[in-house]
């Protein structure tokens, strides 16, 4: 029995030992990726192509200087505030359900336990399985709480420093990829020759940029690199051409 009862406990010390190896895996937060992807994506690829669309219409490179550090002060705001909000929105969401929940917990809590056996039940455990388990959650009320919130409505407790670090990130991110395109026209006078350089310096930048993004993304690093540097190409290529146009019929 005594052995019996330290294999039991040996087992649970590897299950947990697993788990948190498991846990260590995802270490780095989707949600932190995704600011930063969503930041710098639109930092090398805005300014860009505002750079590459003064360029085309002629103008010194100390303006498009100019006009390029105050679209990324404004774009990272912008962004950052956006950001914010978004988070927020997402934190609201939540404490508002979080109290709807809890109020149908104490109202009807017998119809809340039957949408814990179906919930269950959707995953294969049968009914003389599932009920010692609605027992015990009816047991905890928290547990309970926290057991409807994150398997009948699909929420997990958002981080409370999450909208702050959301604008932080997707700020800090614009502001890095968004000086990138701009740096070329801080070394060289001639405009002309700036877009050029700039010109090249983003492309490598996106493709790195794209390479990374599909390697922390799960996705082909190869073709996120290739769709990155595409759309940013694609984009700046239009604000060039559209300047020309404008200026040829001035």
């Amino acid at each position: 029995m005594g052995s019996d009862r330290e294999n039991g406990y040996g087992d649970l010390e590897k299950q947990m030992l697993v788990l948190h190896e498991h846990e260590e895996k995802h270490f780095m937060s989707s949600e932190i990726v995704r600011d930063v992807i969503l930041g710098v994506s639109d930092g090398l690829t805005v300014p860009f192509a505002l750079a590459a669309g003064l360029s085309g219409a002629d103008v010194s490179s100390s303006i498009i200087l100019i006009a390029g550090i105050a679209e990324v002060a404004a774009g990272a705001i912008s962004m950052g505030l956006g950001g914010y909000l978004a988070a927020k929105s997402e934190e609201d969401h939540y404490k508002n359900e979080l109290k709807r929940e809890q109020d149908e917990i104490i109202a009807v809590p017998d119809i809340e336990a039957a949408e814990v056996a179906e919930i269950l039940s959707q995953y294969g455990v049968e009914a003389h399985e599932y009920g010692p388990v609605v027992n015990a959650l009816r047991r905890n009320p928290q547990a309970w709480l926290d057991f409807m919130m994150k398997f009948e409505l699909g929420l997990d407790k958002p981080d409370p420093m999450r909208a702050l670090q959301s604008a932080m990130t997707i700020a800090f991110s614009y502001v890095c990829g968004g000086l990138v395109p701009l740096l070329p026209y801080m070394l060289i006078p001639v405009a002309t020759k700036a877009v050029l350089a700039s010109v090249v310096v983003t492309i490598v930048a996106l493709l790195i940029f794209g390479f990374a993004k599909g390697h922390f993304t799960g996705t082909q690093p190869f073709k996120s690199a290739f769709q990155t540097a595409l759309i940013g190409a694609i984009a700046s290529a239009a604000a060039y051409s559209i300047a020309k146009l404008f200026q040829s019929y001035h």
